[in-house]
């Protein structure tokens, strides 16, 4: 349905330039963008782009001139990622869900359940035994949520997630295709002291003797996952049941495609972890840590609040609050700046 220049100003609570009665339907980038688009021109490197395009409408920067990037009307942004969560949220026609009302009847339900009012639920769904589905909460194709689960109020669940038991969701949960959630953490041990412990007392450069006793003996976990309010999973990405207590995740936590949270965990509030990032067992972060991707932090140590790791830092001691740490192992960032500078100096000589 077309928006009006005004309208989509209005919501955003931004101004606008021209023409406000410009009525758009898509969103477009700059030098795709089409008469009926509303060009996402966010910055001034994308005005040359903008004269070259069909577009009469852009979401522009503050200073832009609209007449010299030959458009009639246009929003002005100070914050332009902003602008575009607001506006993809807008635009969003919800393709994943299109059709979804109600229960399907293919899916299986477990009589003790509980399905809260407008939940819908779709094909080949699978919900255990003592499960509650909240409110408005919208499950996709072949999910499987577990036994005595609890999924909070205006969920997502896409298709092909997986929960498992005990598992504790809160309001406005996303998860993407594919995530598995709740399932048993990687804990082990030996009889003996294994080959880890017996690697880090080697000294010398002998090899070590094979173990009397090399079987690994599982760990169960017994524990489950509580999840926060507006927490958002990626796709298959995994995140581990505590052996004991539950691994925690505290609301607005975002986690990216692919990243493994293991058992015993806690994140803090707002903590943003990025594709392909690891958090090793019983790691607590933080509120408002970034972990980048790639990145990893090992077991049992905890990195304070607002600490930053670079892309492919790998964190194996605990980090004070507010610390931006790079490398492996990771220091704070100006300190492997300077000695990856030492060094390229030295190999130049």
């Amino acid at each position: 349905m077309p928006l009006s220049l005004k309208d989509i100003a209005a919501s955003l609570g931004a101004e606008t330039l021209g023409d406000a009665s410009i009525l758009v339907d898509r969103l477009a980038e700059p030098r795709e963008a089409r008469a009926g688009d509303l060009a996402l021109a966010v910055a001034p490197k994308f005005a040359e782009h903008l004269k070259t395009s069909a577009a009469r409408a852009a979401v522009v920067w503050p200073g832009a001139d609209i007449g010299e990037l030959g458009l009639e009307g246009a929003i002005v942004a100070p914050r332009g990622r902003l602008a575009m969560a607001g506006l993809t949220q807008m635009m969003d026609d919800d393709p994943a869900f299109e059709g979804l009302a109600g229960v399907h009847p293919s899916a299986v339900i477990d009589p003790t359940a509980t399905i809260g009012e407008g939940a819908e639920i779709g094909p080949f769904v699978v919900v255990a035994a003592g499960a509650k589905i909240g409110a408005a909460a919208r499950i996709g194709a072949h999910v499987s949520i577990g036994r005595d689960v609890e999924i909070g109020e205006g969920a997502t669940l896409h298709a092909g997630v997986k929960v498992g038991p005990r598992v504790r969701v809160g309001n406005g949960f996303i998860a993407q295709a594919g995530a598995a959630i709740g399932g048993d953490g990687f804990s082990f041990t030996t009889a003996g002291p294994s080959g880890v412990e017996r690697a880090i007392r080697q000294r010398g450069g002998a090899p070590m003797d094979p173990p009397e006793d090399g079987e690994w003996h599982r760990i169960h976990s017994l524990g489950s996952v509580e999840i926060g309010n507006n927490v958002e999973i990626g796709a298959n990405s995994t995140v581990d049941a505590g052996t004991i207590r539950a691994t925690r995740i505290g609301n607005g936590v975002k986690i990216d495609n692919l990243v493994q949270v293991g058992h015993n965990v806690v994140l803090g509030e707002d903590c943003l972890l990025c594709a392909q990032a690891a958090v090793a067992g019983s790691a607590v972060l933080g509120p408002r840590v970034i972990l980048g991707g790639k990145s990893g932090v090992a077991d049992n140590i905890t990195l304070g609040r607002d600490v930053v790791a670079g892309g492919g830092a790998i964190v194996l001691s605990s980090v004070p609050d507010g610390t931006f740490v790079s490398g492996h192992p990771a220091q704070p960032t100006h300190e492997h700046r300077a000695g990856l500078k030492a060094l390229r100096r030295l190999v130049q000589r």
